[in-house]
């Protein structure tokens, strides 16, 4: 089996054979695609917008098409973040405002109802989608009658907290003084 990863690899290492699974979660797998999916369609939006709106009808408004193509442009590079929940969510608010746009394109003297339709009805299946892969991807929190762990007798100090002062003392002696135990000189 070939791999594109084996075309850079230098002379000592190691070949790809086989690849194993995939350490993602489903989820995350999900919001990867529709960020990729939100980037394609932004740029779309943003470089071609009297493409798209001759194809709805609504000739005339290109610069909200082309605004929605930022908005979708910065929703999928925010899904493909660490913090890829709050770019699902933009998605989702997203949807909203392209289904309020669309239907204002639904009017009776505009030939392209058809495609308005078309559009409204994916952007609905779109929505879903996105609204699914916000909810699963929600930071998880341990429930709230889960008990916390408290751990007030630990120092940090593997052979306590003693151990430290005495080595700190012998640092702060000076040489050929030994510090005895008990010894009233403080160490800041």
């Amino acid at each position: 089996m070939f791999h594109f990863s084996n075309i850079v690899r230098t002379k000592g290492d190691p070949k790809i054979v086989e690849g194993g699974p995939s350490l993602k979660r489903p989820e995350d797998q999900l919001a990867r695609a529709l960020g990729w999916f939100s980037i394609g369609l932004g740029v779309v939006e943003f470089f071609a917008p009297r493409r798209v709106t001759e194809t709805l009808g609504m000739e005339g408004h290109e610069t909200m098409v082309r605004a929605f193509g930022v908005r979708e442009i910065l929703a999928g590079i925010m899904s493909l973040s660490v913090d890829k929940n709050a770019g699902l969510w933009a998605r989702v608010g997203g949807d909203g405002l392209d289904a309020a746009a669309l239907l204002s394109g639904l009017t009776a003297d505009n030939p392209k109802k058809g495609n308005i339709a078309l559009a409204l009805l994916m952007v609905g299946g779109i929505a879903m989608l996105d609204y699914r892969a916000a909810q699963d991807t929600k930071p998880r929190r341990p429930p709230r009658e889960a008990r916390r762990k408290l751990y007030p007798n630990r120092s940090g100090f593997p052979k306590g907290i003693e151990s430290v002062r005495t080595a700190a003392r012998q640092i702060a002696a000076p040489a050929g003084n030994e510090v005895k135990q008990g010894d009233e000189r403080r160490v800041p």
